[in-house]
């Protein structure tokens, strides 16, 4: 299976807790005024990757703590992900999905294009676009007030967000 991603990021510490491997998928329908990752957003850019290419990176660096999707938006290859996430967490790793979409559209269109699947292999979701306005420096690993730091198993339980302070 295939993703089309903007690149990677091999040992970010922005991403999330620790140190991860971040995949920026191409593609995204947000178009947020102030996005920090623009050239993500065409649907046309980037490059054609096999997933076990990937995960043959990510497996081969014993020091990471986990993987993060982000974007362009990964819901938007949302199937994709989800396999590539649960061979991934065979291997041991947490997984954070970034996404534009709030936790409550995700979840009430669950069965749509592999968005159940990909919410089920997210330990932690970092929803909502960002708004420039309410942009924030002082909050770890979001971009503006309005986004959320979710235990994404908790959330799919309770099947409402469930919010968490990032470690």
């Amino acid at each position: 299976m295939e993703l089309r991603i903007a690149g990677t990021a091999d040992d970010s510490i922005v991403d999330g807790p620790g140190i991860r491997f971040t995949i920026f998928t191409q593609g995204c329908p947000h178009h947020c005024e102030g996005c920090h990752n623009p050239q993500t957003h065409s649907f046309d850019g980037g490059e054609i990757i096999e997933i076990d290419e990937l995960l043959s990176k990510i497996v081969s660096n014993p020091l990471l703590d986990g993987v993060t999707f982000s974007g362009g938006e990964p819901f938007c290859q949302a199937a994709a992900l989800a396999e590539l996430g649960r061979k991934i967490k065979e291997s041991g790793l947490n997984i954070i999905t970034y996404t534009g979409y709030d936790f409550e559209q995700l979840y009430e269109n669950r069965e749509k294009n592999g968005w159940g699947e990909l919410l089920e292999v997210t330990d932690f979701l970092i929803d909502g676009r960002f708004i420039l306005s309410q942009k924030d420096w002082k909050i770890r690993f979001r971009g503006s007030s309005n986004q959320r730091y979710l235990d994404c198993r908790a959330s799919l339980e309770a099947g409402k967000a469930v919010e968490v302070e990032p470690d």
